[in-house]
């Protein structure tokens, strides 16, 4: 975070709140003039630290009421490029991250029900040569959902 001053990171929180907030609204909120606002935006963007703009969906508006965590593995190394190949145009796949310990990757997914839960894993998943082994989590409710990037350190940290 270098090179960010107090009116960028507030910036930045303001927007992951809502990326629509005109800018006259932001430039109030942080005591710039709307001109100004704009040209730090476009910094920030050029700097990479805003990688773009999304609306928030609804999973449940759209239909897509169960939210699950896979976890599969493997022994075979040459698993994992035929595993990201088949699993990077699934659209029902939010997130998947390499991770440590006994599985090779867990899946964030967001499916309709138990049956498109059942298919992705039976036509998606375990269709690929070498997964050895999965273990899905069905989410029962969400107390806590962000997708926003913390700006500051917590105080705990201190």
């Amino acid at each position: 975070m270098a090179d960010m001053d107090e009116i960028d990171l507030a910036l930045i929180e303001l927007l992951q709140k809502d990326a629509r907030t005109p800018q006259a609204q932001l430039a109030a909120q942080v005591g710039l003039a709307a001109s100004s606002v704009n040209e730090r935006i476009r910094k920030l963007g050029e700097r990479g630290l805003i990688a773009g703009y999304h609306a928030q969906i609804s999973a449940e508006a759209m239909g897509y009421d169960l939210l699950a965590f896979l976890y599969v593995g493997w022994s075979k190394p040459e698993t994992e490029k035929v595993f990201l190949k088949k699993i990077m145009g699934q659209a029902v796949i939010m997130e998947a991250h390499h991770v440590t310990g006994t599985w090779n990757y867990m899946l964030k997914v967001r499916v309709k029900n138990t049956r498109m839960l059942e298919g992705l894993l039976a036509r998606v998943i375990k269709a690929v040569p070498g997964v050895e082994r999965t273990e899905t989590i069905i989410v029962l409710s969400s107390v806590k959902e962000t997708a926003e990037i913390p700006t500051r350190e917590p105080d705990w940290m201190k």
